[in-house]
């Protein structure tokens, strides 16, 4: 039976490893608790206490990663979430994550370890300002990356990822127009591929992706010739590394468009001794446990999500010992939602969340 009260859940939460952690809570988000042996047992056995399910997006923090059930991108995490038998679903990752969750386990209670963790992409776009943007282009399908809030999903056609973005537009009729949001470098990528000229592109971004410039990647693949460059689709360098490849600065074939899960198939099979990647920094993490013979290293080494690391280890314990903070997405808005994502996962090849 899941769990479906508003109510904290409260568990036993004694134990001899660790039985005083307190934690503060600043800007920043909580402190005051480090990730030592003790705290990956509590946790753990917190979350068996619980039910609990914990998932942890790969732009987190190594020890919440190592500590996690499952690591992934959001929607692969999501669907994870909808399959498992658990009454509660630990999102450790950022808001709208936690929401497409909710939105595919309506049963099941959701937490993120703090609320506050939010997302420059998602906030890029309003419900009130895609109800303006549909209302001047009234015949157009609105394709929406899952980087998005609830209220935007539910008031969108089909969803996609940055692994199906260009399937899903392709799948559109040609002759309708098409408003593409929020991500403007994806949506670029998109544009470029499919060749569409009745495509309309929000000006949105993630301020750490759109960060990692042009100049930075060259002055890198510069630096490291034999390095093949994996970019995020995200990134504002992402139009830069295929104007090296075409000028060939860069060899065409050690420049790759991926997604976050793509980048981790990519890590596993590639033949390159060094990788220098274009996204936020957490994900060197998974990639070095896939590949740990090949070296990776950041584009940009200061692309670090505030966001992202708001979950902390003490954001984490606070969670499980208190069962905050719930997730709640309303009925008509989850059932609106729903359905765009799941126009998009029939299409096929949906991929990674990111």
């Amino acid at each position: 039976m899941s769990i479906t009260s508003d109510r904290p859940v409260m568990v036993e939460t004694q134990t001899v490893g660790l039985p005083d952690a307190h934690w503060t809570d600043g800007p920043g988000g909580y402190t005051g608790v480090e990730p030592t042996p003790e705290w990956a047992d509590e946790v753990r056995r917190l979350a068996r206490a619980r039910n609990a399910t914990l998932l942890a997006h790969n732009y987190q923090l190594p020890a919440i990663q190592d500590v996690a059930d499952h690591v992934g991108d959001s929607l692969a995490l999501s669907r994870i979430a909808a399959e498992v038998d658990a009454d509660e679903i630990i999102f450790c990752g950022v808001h709208f994550m936690a929401e497409t969750a909710k939105i595919l386990s309506p049963r099941k209670r959701v937490l993120i370890p703090d609320e506050r963790a939010g997302c420059s992409l998602a906030d890029s776009i309003t419900a009130d300002e895609l109800r303006e943007w549909k209302a001047e282009h009234p015949d157009a399908v609105v394709v929406s990356y899952v980087n998005t809030t609830a209220e935007v999903k539910g008031l969108t056609d089909i969803c996609c990822t940055s692994s199906n973005a260009v399937d899903v537009v392709a799948s559109i009729d040609p002759d309708r127009e098409v408003l593409f949001l929020p991500d403007q470098f994806l949506g670029a990528h998109v544009k470029r591929v499919t060749g569409r000229d009745n495509i309309h592109i929000w000006a949105g971004e993630c301020h750490v992706h759109a960060g990692i410039n042009g100049d930075e990647l060259a002055d890198q693949a510069g630096s490291h010739p034999d390095a093949d460059l994996f970019i995020h689709p995200e990134c504002g360098c992402a139009t830069s590394a295929l104007y090296l490849a075409g000028e060939g600065a860069v060899p065409a074939d050690k420049v790759k468009i991926l997604s976050t899960g793509g980048m981790l198939d990519a890590a596993r099979e590639t033949g390159a001794k060094q990788v220098l990647v274009a996204t936020e920094i957490g994900m060197l993490h998974q990639l070095r446990k896939a590949a740990p013979g090949v070296d990776f290293q950041a584009v940009n080494d200061r692309a670090s999500c505030p966001y992202m690391k708001m979950i902390t280890p003490a954001a984490l314990l606070r969670s499980l010992r208190e069962g905050r903070d719930e997730v709640f997405v309303a009925d008509d808005v989850a059932e609106r939602a729903r359905k765009s994502v799941e126009r998009m996962i029939a299409i096929g090849n949906p991929g990674s969340g990111e």
